[in-house]
């Protein structure tokens, strides 16, 4: 049992590192605390459901769909809207972002109502069976696939000319205007590919979990304590706060039981909070995205 719920640990740990890096990311870079972030990702996960049912695309092939799509919205969003308000205090940009969660929760509410929905493929139940251990088909597949995206992005910031501005940006925003970088652009970039992470994090979580128009507020929560976990502003430690988190949740369950499983992971966010404010591998005065 402990063995089989350490495998789902490992597995799940994947895509809870591709929720928090997205976030991670906007924090480090803009210093805003994104609360669109989950509702990105919940409507991302109607838009799978929606090529899913209406075209019977596959949940894994819409995947650069929702990407490519929820680039362009990040994008304009930031752009347009939320960088109007990045020089304001922080409960302007709390409020803002605020608002918008609510405006995409009653687009979802007004577009696919409050029925619960599921993307459910033909290999949905697919596993397999290894030495006892049950292994699932679709949560390897989505672990595969959030390695490589978190890889990618690892790629992307050290290997191109927008990653090493992004970093730029990100450590002194003043001294990296002085030598040509467009800091309005590049946070625009930089929100947009947050919201692809998300959108591909909730084209994934379709596949696994019922959808509700309730789940951006759990999706964000999962988003901010894997961030804080691992040190808000450090790609690195998002993906390390998955990984606790989800191994945090899994002992969880087979310790106190399932109904235990949210309050161990907010419970070990506290601690961490409380002893290194910082993160588990967050600079103590500064972030290094």
């Amino acid at each position: 049992m402990l063995v089989q719920e350490l495998l789902n640990a490992v597995l799940i740990g994947g895509i809870y590192a591709a929720i928090g890096i997205g976030f991670s990311l906007v924090y480090g870079v803009m210093n805003l605390l994104n609360l669109v972030h989950g509702a990105i990702i919940m409507l991302a996960g109607y838009v799978t459901y929606s090529l899913f049912a209406r075209l019977g695309l596959d949940p894994f092939l819409s995947i650069p769909v929702t990407m490519g799509a929820f680039f362009v919205v990040g994008y304009g969003l930031q752009r347009f809207v939320i960088n109007r308000i990045l020089t304001a205090s922080v409960f302007m940009s709390l409020i803002l972002t605020y608002g918008i969660d609510l405006v995409i929760v009653n687009i979802v509410l007004l577009v696919w109502k409050t029925d619960l929905l599921a993307v459910t493929p033909s290999y949905a139940g697919a596993s397999w069976a290894i030495g006892g251990l049950v292994v699932s088909k679709i949560r390897v597949a989505i672990f595969v696939v959030s390695a490589a995206l978190t890889a990618l992005m690892y790629v992307f910031l050290d290997g191109t000319r927008t990653g090493r501005a992004i970093r730029a940006a990100a450590l002194d925003k003043e001294a990296a205007e002085l030598v040509g970088v467009d800091t309005p652009g590049i946070y625009a970039v930089t929100y947009g590919l947050s919201s692809a992470l998300a959108a591909a994090a909730g084209s994934m979580l379709a596949t696994i979990y019922t959808l509700t128009p309730t789940l951006d507020g759990i999706y964000l929560g999962k988003a901010f304590v894997v961030a804080v976990l691992g040190g808000l502003g450090n790609i690195t430690g998002a993906a390390v706060g998955g990984l606790v988190l989800s191994f945090a949740e899994s002992l969880g369950v087979v310790v106190l039981g399932p109904s235990y499983q949210e309050i161990i992971g907010f419970g070990i966010f506290l601690v961490v909070l409380i002893l290194r404010p910082y993160g588990l591998v967050g600079r103590r005065f500064y972030a290094e995205i």
